[in-house]
């Protein structure tokens, strides 16, 4: 329908995949792809990350690369590039270059990372692809790749761009950081279970208006956003209520127009998440379809961060688009730090 934003292009890379047709079909495959690397745990065992191929990958171009980056700063400009340049080809030939809301890690490794340079640092790295003066960055991990998701979408659907650029991307493979999530018993390991593997990957979504002239691959909803009090590190209890409030609004829109019949969670392996799903499904429960199809694409990829809720919208509009996937699908990202957020992804 006119005003409906639509899925136009969409870009990935990931463990499983150096291309979104490769990693959406690795993971309707359940393909997953885990390696011990060379980097250590405080038992001295090597830890097991999902790591991205470093053929797959292109270089730091030569101004950037003695521009004081740290390796996690150029791992995710390299990631991006890749992404982003696949995204992109589906922009209609003499259009400008969109607006980017790019959502980056929540957490941060020894030097904190800024937002706007690294933008700037990813314009020149990608040769101006797109416009810095209509894009900006934010630190909310999974579930931030929905807010960009919204943010992009909201640009489109007022009509203040014809184009805009949604994207994540995200790395775990930073001994400072990996050191300090093993130190709260949060890494995977024999010795640690409840645990999650740690991955990287970058997506990017072209999002345009139904009557924009491209094809669409699929249409996304308005994003809905709530907080957890109770979140990881927060010493309140923890109920599960941001997720169900955020499900619950999107709901009540009428976003879905019908009942939900696929899921896609940013669920990672650690049981604090399933937890939360389970109140936010009971509280929601006559929304879903009784055969819903329930998906976690970090079983395959690993925990991609701040990429996180950007793949899985394009894994869902990819799949919808090809028809192994039903109409419509809810996608929603738990972070953290509180933030939750959810997006309902249909056939276009």
């Amino acid at each position: 329908m006119p005003g409906e934003v639509v899925v136009i292009g969409v870009g990935m890379v990931t463990a499983v995949g150096l291309t979104a047709t490769e990693t959406a079909a690795s993971v309707r495959s359940a393909t997953a792809r885990f390696v011990e690397t060379s980097l250590m745990d405080k038992r001295f065992e090597p830890f097991t990350l999902a790591e991205v191929p470093e053929d797959g990958l292109c270089d730091v171009v030569e101004n950037l690369a003695t521009a004081g980056l740290t390796a996690r700063e150029a791992r995710m400009l390299r990631l991006g590039t890749v992404a982003l340049r696949e995204c992109l080809k589906s922009l209609p030939p003499g259009e400008a270059a969109p607006g980017l809301a790019l959502s980056l890690p929540e957490t941060d490794t020894t030097r904190p990372l800024d937002g706007q340079r690294f933008l700037q640092c990813f314009a020149q790295q990608t040769a101006g692809a797109f416009e810095v003066k209509h894009s900006a960055a934010a630190h909310r991990g999974r579930a931030g790749g929905l807010a960009a998701v919204g943010q992009a979408a909201e640009m489109v659907r007022t009509g203040r761009a014809r184009f805009m650029l949604a994207g994540g991307i995200d790395t775990y493979r930073d001994l400072y950081l990996l050191g300090t999530l093993d130190m709260e018993q949060r890494v995977k390991s024999a010795a640690n279970l409840d645990g999650f593997i740690p991955g990287e990957g970058a997506a990017f979504l072209l999002l345009g208006q139904a009557d924009a002239g491209a094809v669409p691959i699929a249409a996304v909803s308005p994003v809905a956003q709530a907080s957890e009090n109770g979140h990881l590190y927060s010493e309140q209890p923890y109920r599960g209520e941001g997720l169900a409030t955020a499900i619950q609004q999107l709901v009540q829109s009428g976003a879905a127009a019908g009942p939900i019949q696929e899921v896609y969670s940013s669920m990672n392996g650690e049981n604090h998440w399933a937890k939360e799903w389970g109140v936010a499904f009971i509280r929601n429960s006559s929304a879903f379809l009784p055969d819903h199809g329930m998906h976690h694409p970090a079983d395959c990829y690993g925990d991609t961060g701040a990429a996180c809720a950007v793949l899985m919208v394009g894994v869902a509009a990819l799949g919808i688009k090809q028809g192994y996937r039903r109409s419509p699908a809810l996608v929603y990202g738990s972070s953290d730090r509180g933030q939750r957020a959810a997006v309902v992804v249909k056939a276009a």
